[in-house]
């Protein structure tokens, strides 16, 4: 083609742009801005409306699409509006990535972990919710192996409730529970603990005699740790009163006993305060304290 004032050379329409000579020519073997013919020389030309379709090219590319991506809209291959919305799933995930990476970089400024920490944290953050449901799955499944008990089956659905992702911004107390939570349950010394608590047919304060004297032993139980009364005072037998009747049978106070070393693992309770954590919500206020005070009053006076 011959040189003409209507065509642009390479730095002009750098000049124009802002776009530097190199991308241009990138671009221009790429297949998105083919030059419109090139000098007797052999050097690129381009039509006026290049600039607008560079203008257009940047933008895109800024956004991050991809030069196959621009090089179908320009084409009309592709919907620009069609091509926009894959991108902004593109985006969704890197901000969750993102968003996850500064939690963490919170918690490790507040708690100063060791290297190692530092690497359990930030891969127990990037767990899919698939993932993170499967830990504690594996973790529920051995604890109620070849246990055929229906409440036992209640317990077991209670502890697998995890929420089905975290949070897009998760809180650092979300990030530190699901840490602990996820540590909590590969520790062997607490599986063995769940198991024999479910072998032993009373995994959780929820069930059996908790339906019956969980409030009463929250109440006054509560109480009396909070005000210092010993299990084995005088005091310490008339709250006991309030919490079990007085005619009680030894078999049942035996059954009571054993009942109540089932639910004073202070272990357990923390799983279910993680649980909450995680989830957002805010744990109810520690019970294992009471329910131990009520075992010593009952050795005390029953």
């Amino acid at each position: 083609m011959e040189d003409g004032t209507e065509h642009l050379t390479v730095g002009q329409l750098a000049a124009r742009t802002g776009v530097p000579a190199r991308t241009i020519r990138f671009w221009s073997d790429a297949g998105v801005l083919p030059p419109a013919g090139r000098s007797p020389a052999g050097h690129r030309r381009y039509a006026p409306s290049a600039v607008d379709t560079l203008d257009l090219v940047r933008t895109l590319r800024e956004l991050g699409i991809g030069l196959t991506a621009v090089r179908r809209v320009l084409s009309g291959q592709a919907a620009l509006a069609e091509v926009a919305n894959r991108q902004v799933a593109v985006v969704d995930v890197e901000l969750r990535i993102l968003r996850l990476r500064r939690t963490v970089l919170r918690a490790v400024a507040r708690r100063g972990p060791t290297e190692e920490e530092i690497s359990l944290m930030h891969r127990l953050a990037r767990l899919s919710a698939p993932e993170r449901q499967q830990l504690i799955d594996t973790f529920v499944d051995r604890a109620f192996a070849d246990v055929d008990d229906q409440d036992a089956e209640v317990v077991a659905g209670w502890m697998r409730e995890l929420p089905p992702t975290l949070p897009d911004e998760p809180t650092p107390e979300q990030v530190d529970a699901w840490m602990e939570l996820a540590e909590l349950v590969a520790d062997e010394e607490f599986q063995a603990t769940v198991r024999r608590l479910v072998l032993a047919g009373g995994v959780d304060n929820r069930l059996d005699f908790g339906l019956h004297v969980r409030s009463a032993v929250l109440r006054y139980a509560g109480r009396a740790v909070d005000e210092g009364i010993a299990p084995q005072s005088s005091a310490g037998s008339v709250l006991l009163a309030r919490i079990v009747p007085a005619d009680l049978s030894d078999a049942e106070v035996t059954d009571l006993l054993a009942w109540l070393g089932t639910v004073t693992e202070p272990t357990v309770e923390r799983y279910w305060q993680l649980l909450d954590l995680v989830a957002g919500r805010t744990p109810p206020p520690p019970a294992v304290p009471a329910f131990a005070w009520l075992a010593d009053a009952l050795r005390a006076h029953r």
